[in-house]
């Protein structure tokens, strides 16, 4: 088991050191996506600092804690803050968003609203899981499916993806063919369903109706451990294979 951990958190590390560069755009196109990778907290929540290229304006999905790793990934790519955007409120991925948006005065968009509950649980899943506590916070956007996210000169579309919590949504950039899951799907795995309100048939409803037309070439970052693609999930993950 030990043996097992330390291959994962390899994987983990050097996917935080790679991925960011990882765009096959030129240089010189404008608008390009680009993103690194920062694990948080204690559950090595995949956050990501996604930015466009054309203007140096960035996101952070998913700021589950450790605040300043994440900031520090801000400041290595001279990057400026434009906004938090949520794939869900499970507190490895939603615990440092109030913090961060107050520190650095950027709205928070998502996730949908029928993850207001988990939002107004942060403090008690702080105290359940040992976190640091987490305070709750409205956002100023709510999102639903087909909406759009935008981040400097980029677009992002809107998935609503329910399934391991109610208010679940993917962040789907289509120029790049990159998609934010969260904790839908993993690299050969799929979310829990046994938190309040997750259900596993419309989880796999979601991923199968929702996600594979966006095609089999769509990267994923996932909410944790290493990255894949739709293609190779439908071949070999057992939960979601064809």
């Amino acid at each position: 088991m030990l043996n097992l951990v330390l291959i994962f958190m390899k994987q983990v590390k050097l996917l935080e050191c790679l991925c960011y560069n990882s765009s096959s755009f030129n240089s010189e196109d404008p608008a390009v996506l680009k993103y690194e990778i920062v694990p948080v907290t204690a559950f090595e929540q995949n956050c990501s600092v996604i930015w466009c290229t054309e203007t140096k304006k960035a996101a952070v999905v998913d700021p589950g804690g450790d605040l300043e790793k994440i900031k520090l990934a801000l400041k290595k790519h001279s990057l400026t803050l434009e906004k938090i955007i949520l794939t869900h409120a499970h507190i490895d991925h939603a615990g440092g968003t109030a913090d961060l948006a107050e520190q650095s005065k950027v709205p928070i968009e998502g996730p949908h609203k029928d993850d207001k509950f988990w939002i107004d649980g942060l403090p008690q899943q702080s105290q359940m899981f040992g976190f640091p506590l987490a305070r709750t916070f409205t956002p100023d956007r709510w999102l639903v499916d087909a909406d759009e996210v935008t981040v400097g000169n980029l677009t992002l579309k809107v998935i609503h993806c329910p399934g391991h919590t109610p208010g679940h949504v993917v962040f789907y950039h289509a120029d790049t063919k990159l998609a934010i899951v969260g904790d839908v799907i993993f690299n050969g795995s799929i979310g829990r369903t046994d938190f309040p309100k997750g259900d596993y048939n419309t989880l796999i409803a979601s991923i199968k109706n929702k996600l594979w037309p966006l095609g089999n070439d769509v990267m994923f970052i996932p909410g944790h451990g290493p990255m894949s693609n739709f293609g190779d999930e439908r071949k070999f993950n057992a939960f979601v294979a064809d």
